[in-house]
């Protein structure tokens, strides 16, 4: 990782780690003596760390104004993204908390629903640093946004709140390593508490609202999946790291990285004066944030480049707007300038215009010169008058038409397609294709499940996952008269247990086995299968699935990706996928028994589905028949309980129907390639039937 030194303007403070799975920390010997102090830790201080310019400069953006809404991480391993993130919280000024509360109130700004009040207005007041709280990948909903007081419920028999990390990190850093691993219906809940600063736990008897302000940190690496375009569009800006390329930048991090080891004090001990200059820096910005000037001139500048680029909704203009005031505040001006709202849509807009789940996030300095051009020359216009309005009260014609021009146009590569010819048409939406009966995998979209991580639908005796304690609860207290209890507390019996039956949705393995012979290639089918491909794999993104791919053509075929949780890579091989040549069938099917063997031993819980996309014209077997010896591979599959489905390609006025036979001996369904487009048919969902 990327560590040490930086620009002077940039520099950082201590590092503040715990490798706990959840963590909420202060550093241990914090100084407190003063708002401008600085804690002094003997772990990695944060203004060690080399270069990585833009993202301390986004992490210091959001310290000094909240509201912009956390900041999105996105980098190679190894580039200390941890390490930066964590040393964050040691750079924020002490907070004063009313003592005894679980949620952090400041005594100076009661809240009048905090669940621990209400406080005392003259009580006693407690100066802490700010909190670290890590939220681990594995987290469940319970321990992010709280439940039922287990032991208050079981002693005093009473329904009482107990805090989750939510509550813990208010007023604080909320850390989330390896996001894009995170459940999805988390990412939302955390995400939505961000927004609007406020967490709301409606569950098990429980009605409880608190506050849950804080600065909110993802990290990821992409080639482990990406995350989903919306929420994607939550996080107020986004950063990208990678490591330095040059021999003396790398030098650097590895002389700091070994002086550290081997004087963790000493070398913390180094920095801290430039730590302590930054963590004033903060304070004072944060002071100055309600006086920044944010005129006519540079509102219309923010409003006119993220029209250029053409992003949705308002979200995008309001947080360029917060962080271009964060930005002058931080540099001690006294208004916004053109400077601050560059700085603002280079942090803010690149991850927002991915509207595809494969569209490359990120703007060129082209693009971005391009667009702050055309947004002076719109800023300095004078807005049109109201009364110069359309005879409707809307806009004039000719400013619809101009807006109509900016957003088709935008700034140069702003609308640009992706150039592979294999991209399907809009309108095509790939149908649900599922894995027959319950597992019990990974959290996804795709097929049903049993697992730990589904909604709580029922109590029941002798059924479910974990304990349902409101359902024990209920079933024990109308006997406790009968059973004697005469103090706090419950008398529980064996009989009175209830087990939480859960439904859910679990991801899967789907394994493309993509047939790209001359057979495929000669009547121009190509480019409509890989469309249609990437489609599905679109489908699989959305749905959170692992991917593979294999490709038969010639004499063989070949592992174009191993199973990954990267979609995108399973993309980019598709497009570069070579066509031509014969049809081996039956060593395209072997191939995809023996990458399933092989992931079962590694994941043993994720069911596959197979997709075999093919006009099953084989013509290279392995020894006899191609086409027997296609049907006797299909058949392995069959007896192994994989999951399939055939795609047929297969067209012209003479068709042989091949396709169908190969799925009946896979034990699977068999649809045509227009048949995919599920706005295409009647009841859009075929369930892939049982082996």
């Amino acid at each position: 990782m990327e560590e040490a030194g930086g620009s002077p303007a940039l520099s950082r403070n201590c590092e503040q780690a715990r490798n706990s799975t959840s963590r909420i920390s202060s550093t241990p010997g914090a100084d407190t003596r003063g708002k401008d102090s600085v804690r002094v830790s003997s772990l990695y201080p944060f203004s060690a760390v080399v270069g990585h310019d833009d993202l301390r400069l986004a992490l210091l953006l959001t310290s000094v104004h909240p509201g912009i809404g956390g900041v999105l991480v996105r980098g190679e391993k190894g580039t200390a993204k941890s390490t930066v993130v964590r040393a964050l919280a040691a750079l924020l000024p002490p907070v004063d908390v009313v003592p005894g509360c679980r949620f952090a109130c400041d005594p100076e700004r009661d809240d009048p629903t905090c669940p621990d009040g209400p406080h005392r207005p003259d009580g006693d007041v407690l100066t802490r640093p700010a909190s670290l709280v890590e939220l681990p990948v594995g987290a469940t909903e319970d321990r992010l946004i709280g439940s039922l007081d287990l032991e208050r419920a079981l002693t005093e028999g009473v329904r009482a709140y107990q805090p989750g990390l939510l509550a813990a990190a208010h007023r604080g850093v909320l850390y989330v390593d390896e996001v894009n691993l995170l459940h999805d219906h988390l990412v939302d809940l955390l995400l939505d508490a961000a927004a609007m600063g406020r967490a709301h736990v409606e569950r098990e008897g429980v009605s409880v609202s608190h506050a849950a302000q804080f600065l909110l940190v993802g990290t990821m690496n992409p080639e482990e999946g990406e995350l989903r375009p919306q929420l994607l569009d939550r996080f107020g800006l986004t950063v990208h790291v990678t490591a330095a390329r040059e021999v003396d930048t790398r030098t650097e991090v590895i002389r700091r990285r070994l002086a550290y080891e081997a004087d963790q004090t000493g070398f913390a001990a180094r920095y801290a004066d430039a730590d302590a200059q930054l963590a004033a820096q903060i304070a004072k910005a944060r002071a100055a944030l309600p006086d920044i000037a944010l005129s006519e001139v540079e509102l219309r500048r923010i409003a006119a480049v993220c029209a250029a680029f053409d992003v949705d909704g308002m979200r995008a203009d309001l947080v360029v707007a917060r962080t271009a005031i964060a930005h002058a505040a931080w540099r001690g001006a006294a208004e916004v300038s053109e400077q601050d709202v560059e700085v603002a849509v280079r942090l803010a807009l690149p991850h927002r215009r991915r509207r595809d789940p494969f569209d490359e996030p990120g703007i060129t300095e082209e693009q971005l010169e391009q667009a702050m051009d055309q947004a002076k020359q719109q800023a300095e216009e004078q807005p049109e008058p109201p009364d110069d309005d359309g005879p409707d009260g809307g806009e004039r014609p000719e400013t619809q038409e101009r807006q109509q021009q900016s957003n088709s146009d935008g700034p140069q590569g702003t609308r640009d397609e992706a150039k592979a010819p294999t991209a399907p048409d809009q309108g095509f939406r790939a149908r649900l294709l599922q894995v027959p009966g319950l597992g019990e995998g990974a959290p996804g979209k795709r097929s049903k499940s049993t697992a730990d991580g589904g909604r709580v639908v029922r109590p029941a005796a002798h059924q479910g996952r974990g304990l349902h304690l409101v359902g024990t609860l209920a079933a024990a207290a109308p006997a406790q008269r009968a059973r004697g209890r005469s103090g706090p507390g419950l008398v529980l019996k064996r009989d009175d247990l209830r087990l939480a039956v859960r439904e859910g949705m679990e991801s899967n393995l789907v394994l493309f086995v993509v047939d790209a012979s001359g057979s495929m290639a000669a009547r121009q089918r190509m480019s409509a299968v890989s469309g249609a491909v990437l489609s599905l794999l679109r489908d699989a993104y959305q749905r959170r699935d692992k991917v593979g791919l294999i490709t038969f053509r010639a004499e063989e075929a070949h592992v174009a990706l191993p199973p990954t949780s990267s979609v995108d890579a399973a993309v980019a091989r598709l497009r570069r996928m070579s066509t031509g040549g014969r049809t081996p069938l039956a060593a395209g099917l072997l191939k995809a028994q023996k990458v399933l063997a092989a992931e079962r031993m590694r994941d043993p819980k994720r069911r596959p589905l197979l997709v075999l996309v093919t006009d099953a014209r084989a013509t290279v077997g392995v020894g006899g028949d191609p086409v027997q010896d296609g049907l006797r591979a299909a058949s392995l599959l069959q007896a192994d309980g994989v999951a399939s489905v055939v795609v047929d390609c297969e067209n012209g006025p003479i068709r042989l129907g091949l396709a169908a036979d190969v799925a009946t001996a896979l034990g699977g369904a068999v649809l045509r390639l227009e048949q995919l487009d599920a706005d295409s048919i009647s009841g859009a969902v075929r369930a892939v039937r049982a082996a």
